[in-house]
């Protein structure tokens, strides 16, 4: 597999990879979360050179994860604000960010928390099902092909379980 053809991948990993898959632009996708918006405030947050981050940008906005919304007419500036494909990534960033304050915290704490403004509460993120929402374990899944599977794998992939300890 090479690099530059993930995005042409049977995968929903792969392809997802293709478009989100470099530390830059997961920390970009990081700061659009944490409602930063302006090319001059992520070069200072980030401290990425202009020429990484401009190409950065210009990914994700040929991607359809975010769109340039002019700010200022003279001596036109533009902002980047999340699409709803960019909006649709916060379960990704949110997993990381778990796995983060679980795994990589060094014992001093998590770095930020995050409060559910309809409850007022502090949560964790969980993945549930969809339709029992109970929460998912990788031990209690199965997966099959589906209709976007390459064919040289529809048969591999039945009845295949998921992790098992």
């Amino acid at each position: 597999m090479r690099w530059d053809e993930l995005a042409e991948e049977p995968c929903s990993i792969a392809r997802t990879v293709s478009v989100i898959g470099d530390r830059w632009t997961l920390l970009i996708l990081r700061d659009c979360f944490l409602r930063v918006r302006r090319f001059d405030d992520f070069e200072a947050r980030l401290g990425i050179t202009r020429h990484i981050l401009a190409d950065r940008l210009k990914k994700l906005v040929d991607a359809g994860v975010l769109q340039k919304v002019p700010y200022q007419d003279r001596q036109l500036r533009y902002e980047y604000r999340l699409t709803q494909k960019g909006l649709d990534l916060y379960p990704v960033l949110m997993s990381i960010v778990h796995w983060g304050d679980t795994h990589m915290t060094s014992g001093k704490g998590r770095p930020l928390l995050h409060r559910h403004l309809t409850c007022g509460h502090r949560f964790d993120p969980m993945l549930v099902c969809s339709v029992c929402c109970e929460p998912v374990d990788p031990r209690e899944v199965t997966v099959m092909p589906g209709p976007g599977a390459a064919p040289s794998t529809r048969g591999n992939a039945a009845g295949r379980s998921g992790i098992r300890r």
